[in-house]
C-alpha cells in the first residue's frame, strides 16, 4: 500500500484543490493526507521534504530517506524501489 502525507511548504500548498491538482498532474493515484497543522510531520520528527518511510507488514519502519530522492546524482529512488521489491518478497507473517 502506498499512502502520501503532504505537509505544505508554501501557502498555496495548504489548499486541498491545489494539492489534488498537483497530484493528478504528477500521476499520483494513491491516497494523500493533507497535514496542514504539521501534526504528522512533528510526530515523525521530520526536518526536510520529502521524508520517505517504508513500513513492513508488522508496522516497523524498515527503511527511510530524507530529502530529494535523486538530487545531485543520489540514487534514492532506485534504492527505495529495490527495498520495496525486497519487502514485497517477504512472506506475510501473522
Amino acid at each position: 500500500m502506498v499512502l502520501g502525507i503532504h505537509t505544505p511548504e508554501g501557502s498555496s500548498e495548504h489548499e486541498l484543490d491545489n494539492v489534488r491538482r498537483a497530484a493528478a498532474e504528477s500521476g499520483l493515484t494513491f491516497p494523500i493526507l493533507l497535514d496542514n497543522e504539521k501534526l504528522n510531520w512533528n510526530a515523525w520528527g521530520n526536518s526536510m521534504w520529502p521524508s520517505v518511510y517504508l513500513i513492513d507488514q508488522q508496522g516497523y519502519v524498515r527503511y527511510w530517506w530524507y530529502g530529494e530522492l535523486n538530487w545531485q546524482g543520489a540514487e534514492g529512488e532506485k534504492l527505495l524501489r529495490k527495498r520495496i521489491e525486497e519487502m514485497l518478497a517477504d512472506p506475510i507473517r501473522p
